[in-house]
């Protein structure tokens, strides 16, 4: 069982009451902590959920009253996106009474360790059988223990190349995306309709603001635009193209929209962290320089 009572699981979900991918997942690998469904007050399949997880565990939010205080990045008039329910969950969190909390998708097919226990990448499959409790509870620990204002898992994406990508050779990436911990007292704004993972830890970041993903370990999901009902419905209608594009008008002077993949290419946001975040160097290092410290 999980070792702390401050912390649940919120799973951000649309139209999908009968689709929760990520709870079997959850439930498979060994989580036992509590688990609330976060949706919003214009889905239509809201009934649904109440019957299937109980009115306990199921929690509706205005969306359009997040929406009014927003910058969605975009006139399109169009609230078809994760964005309102990631910034309500910090009020519906304190309303709870839980300090941390991880927000999840809802597409989640497996969490596995990406890095062995003697910190090489591993040539085998190492899934988080029965173990995800003691994981989440050492993720919420670190997170606890340095002021962040979320940390996330790495995702499948990342770990493109194997041994090979830049993920083997770092605890810790400047970037967080898709699993969220977040506490109450470290609330920050999600912003931008589309993208908005990379729009706020890029326009945050630039503030000096901090955001973590942890490369020990990861997390799998449905293929991107597989399946139907949520924000899937607004990537399909604008493209990626202007997904890519609201991090630029958020960020025009360090990220710019290029080309991704080697067979099948498609147009992504591409980061110059070197104008993006501030250099942080340690007191230790401090040089005197003509009598000035």
């Amino acid at each position: 069982m999980i070792k702390t009572n401050d912390f649940a699981v919120f799973i951000l979900t649309h139209g999908r009451p009968n689709n929760i991918v990520t709870l079997k997942t959850l439930r498979y690998q060994g989580y036992t902590g509590p688990i609330y469904f976060i949706i919003d007050d214009e889905d239509k399949t809201a009934e649904e959920y109440y019957n299937n997880f109980g009115r306990e565990a199921v929690v509706m939010f205005n969306k359009k009253e997040y929406a009014d205080k927003t910058d969605e990045g975009n006139n399109f008039d169009e609230r078809r996106t994760i964005t309102h329910a990631r910034n309500a969950c910090f009020d519906i969190a304190r309303n709870l009474g839980i300090a941390y909390f991880m927000q999840l998708d809802d597409d989640y097919t497996e969490f596995k360790f990406r890095i062995n226990s003697e910190k090489k990448y591993p040539s085998g499959r190492f899934l988080i059988r029965t173990l995800l409790d003691n994981v989440f509870y050492s993720l919420v620990s670190f997170y606890k223990s340095i002021p962040a204002k979320s940390i996330a898992m790495s995702q499948g994406g990342d770990w493109i190349g194997g041994s090979d990508s830049s993920m083997t050779n770092y605890p810790l990436k400047r970037k967080c995306m898709n699993s969220f911990i977040c506490s109450t007292e470290r609330q920050f704004r999600f912003v931008g309709a589309m993208n908005e993972d990379v729009n706020t830890y890029t326009t945050l970041g630039s503030r000096g603001e901090l955001f973590f993903t942890v490369t020990l370990i990861a997390l799998d999901q449905a293929r991107t635009q597989s399946q139907s009902g949520g924000i899937t419905d607004m990537y399909l209608k604008y493209g990626t193209y202007a997904k890519a594009f609201t991090t630029v008008m958020m960020m025009p002077g360090s990220v710019k929209v290029s080309m991704m993949g080697n067979i099948n290419k498609r147009l992504h946001h591409s980061i110059a962290w070197n104008n993006t975040v501030p250099k942080i160097i340690s007191e230790d290092l401090r040089k005197e320089r003509r009598g000035v410290v």
